[in-house]
């Protein structure tokens, strides 16, 4: 095999490596925990408020990501394939998760621009608005598929108060090219009582109501 070809393959599999931690993470240490523990906590806060705004916890992600490439990945590639199919597959775990970070971003921030963030996008927000427990996968439904997690809506419920910026009009009514994906429901208007129930039931792993 060449050294080429043995570098795309390496790059690849660390990649989609990444996609495998995505989704067990997203699941088991985000939702299985209902709250235990920094990471659960943090990623069940921001299924509260639906949003997306970057922060400190960001940053560690990112370290601690780049930490289990470069410390776990690659020592123990480079002690079977030499060190610079390791460095390779630190890399694309890196890639990985760098493509999972942007996309997610982009999810809540942006209107879709294809197909595949047109389903992103839907499959990503029926996790939010419908059924947390399912579609762990951010970027991509095979280890839901494999997992039995994956459910696909013909459309997405979307409480007001918790619409995405990119789907409504200045009326704050959904814009056309999306209904055919999503539907508006409830109000828009939220109060202390709607806000503690919004929290007990991310908690709880539990869709918003209406």
């Amino acid at each position: 095999m060449s050294q080429i070809l043995r570098f795309a393959i390496a790059f690849v599999l660390a990649f989609n490596l990444w996609g495998l931690a995505e989704y067990l993470l997203h699941r088991f240490a985000m939702h299985e925990l209902h709250g235990r523990g920094i990471m659960s906590r943090e990623h069940l806060e921001h299924h509260v408020g639906a949003g997306w705004d970057f922060s400190v916890m960001h940053l560690l992600s990112w370290a601690g990501m780049l930490l289990v490439g470069f410390a776990v990945w690659m020592p123990i590639t480079w002690y079977f394939f030499g060190w610079e199919t390791g460095l390779v597959v630190a890399i694309g775990w890196a890639a990985g998760y760098f493509f999972y970070e942007y996309q997610h971003a982009q999810a809540h921030l942006s209107a879709p621009r294809n197909r595949y963030g047109t389903w992103l996008r839907k499959h990503h927000f029926h996790h939010h608005f419908g059924h947390p427990m399912a579609n762990h996968g951010v970027t991509i439904p095979w280890w839901d598929k494999v997992f039995g997690t994956l459910e696909v809506p013909e459309q997405v419920r979307v409480p007001r108060r918790m619409v995405q910026p990119w789907m409504a009009d200045h009326n704050g009514e959904l814009k056309a090219e999306f209904e055919a994906d999503y539907v508006l429901v409830g109000s828009s208007d939220s109060n202390e009582r709607l806000a503690s129930l919004d929290r007990a039931r991310a908690f709880a792993s539990v869709a918003p109501s209406d």
